[in-house]
């Protein structure tokens, strides 16, 4: 009986250890690359809120740094992260029986192109958006704007992370 649990216990240990190099918590699967680089997204949106470009662009840079072991690397990254914010808009999405927004909504777009140098299939280019909505009477300043901010590029980012990396 005691040899049984010998055998179990070593068989568990095996499958631990060995689906530990294929997956990691945050559900990439291995990554074929030590280094990634992320370049800085131009604004090029028709309407500009000064400063969401850098903003941006270091949180997709924080984000793969906390959810890889991936190093950042200004040149030659295995990994290469480039694009430019496309669109940055703020429009009604229901109205008052006076005829006035009731509430606005935040959208911000993002082109993303993506290159693997060690597996060129995994490239792509993409657009990605979402949207913060807010109440009318609001202004889209200070808070509430760095509200909408957060929420929008946190989905963003972590959505550009699931399409490069995790593979959902």
């Amino acid at each position: 009986m005691k040899l049984t649990y010998t055998y179990i216990g070593l068989f568990l240990l095996l499958m631990i250890s060995n689906s530990c190099s294929v997956y990691n918590f945050t559900g990439t699967g291995k990554i074929d690359a030590s280094t990634f680089q992320v370049n800085y997204f131009q604004n090029n949106a028709a309407l500009i809120e000064p400063g969401i470009e850098r903003t941006f662009t270091q949180r997709l840079q924080n984000l793969i740094q906390n959810q890889t072991s991936l190093n950042l690397t200004g040149s030659n990254g295995d990994l290469v992260y480039e694009g430019e914010i496309v669109d940055y808009r703020i429009s009604p999405t229901t109205a008052t029986a006076d005829q006035r927004a009731a509430q606005n909504r935040l959208t911000i777009a993002v082109n993303v192109r993506f290159t693997n140098k060690n597996k060129e299939s995994d490239n792509f280019e993409k657009r990605f958006s979402f949207f913060y909505d807010y109440a009318g009477s609001d202004q889209l300043v200070g808070a509430q704007l760095s509200a909408g901010l957060d929420e929008i590029f946190e989905r963003i980012t972590q959505d550009i992370f699931n399409e490069s990396l995790a593979k959902w």
